[in-house]
């Protein structure tokens, strides 16, 4: 079923003591996509001022500014209305073969090798070859991305924005990033390529109409088989109209919401929060 939802993404930054300047990018508005029209998206700055917009490399909008006068505090609000369908049907197959003979001196070659965040131990390699025996790529996708949730917990505040895939596997907890980290690096060792997606999902699949709901961002997996396919290994299932898509990329680092930096002393870390309305 076709849903509406309103979603308001606000980031706080305090500094403990006033900022000289600062030069900010920020990644919170959804795509346009098949399945997902975004009808109205803006990003809105405290203390004012000029923003600018551009189309990075892996196809995610940026929205970019300065703040040259001092600051003690600084808001950014992103503010957006999505439109989104169920998904589409997924489509046969292709064989291990024809993924790798597709792979080959295309772009997809970008998201077969590791990076820093998506490394792993051979030893760890081993285990998702042994679940994916005699497995499809989608089924492949399935049975890794279960092994991954079967053994790291999704668990706030027990790992950082810097924590590797090795580094979640290794203490058994992470959330939703870290999962995401830990899938690709795995679904990468065995030939799929597979990116990290950044976005949204709505926390009550049946919300009342209207109601405010605070929720979170969120990230997943896509991985090809013939076209991109989802899959969110958090909650063991495949993207629906809940999930709201913000960008892609080789993992957080390609696509992170908030990046910038600052002269002046250094602060805590922002306060964030998201709230969801559905209004169709």
């Amino acid at each position: 079923m076709t849903r509406r939802l309103r979603i308001r993404h606000t980031t706080r930054v305090s500094y403990a003591q006033a900022a000289v300047s600062s030069h900010n990018e920020v990644r919170m508005t959804p795509l346009t996509l098949p399945g997902q029209t975004t009808l109205d998206a803006r990003v809105t700055v405290n203390p004012t001022t000029p923003t600018w917009s551009y189309w990075d490399y892996w196809g995610t909008q940026v929205t970019g500014f300065d703040l040259m006068d001092p600051h003690a505090d600084l808001t950014i609000t992103a503010s957006s209305l999505v439109e989104t369908s169920p998904p589409d049907l997924l489509g046969p197959s292709p064989t291990w073969q024809e993924i790798t003979e597709r792979t080959t001196n295309s772009r997809l070659l970008e998201f077969i090798g590791p990076t820093v965040r998506t490394t792993v131990p051979p030893k760890l390699l081993k285990k998702a070859r042994k679940a994916a025996v005699g497995l499809d790529p989608h089924e492949t996708a399935i049975a890794v991305s279960a092994l991954v949730a079967d053994r790291v917990s999704y668990l706030p505040g027990v790992t950082g924005v810097n924590t590797s895939a090795a580094e979640a596997w290794e203490q058994g907890a992470g959330v939703c990033q870290d999962i995401a980290h830990v899938t690709i690096a795995l679904l990468r060792g065995l030939g799929l390529p597979t990116r990290y997606v950044s976005g949204y999902l709505h926390p009550e699949s049946e919300a009342e109409l209207h109601r405010p709901v605070a929720g979170q961002s969120h990230a997943w997996v896509e991985y090809w088989a013939g076209d991109w396919c989802g899959y969110d290994p958090t909650n063991r299932t495949r993207p629906d109209e809940s999930h709201v898509v913000v960008g892609r990329g080789r993992d957080y680092d390609d696509v992170t919401p908030h990046k910038g930096i600052y002269r002046g002393v250094a602060g805590g870390p922002p306060e964030v929060t998201v709230e969801f309305t559905r209004v169709a």
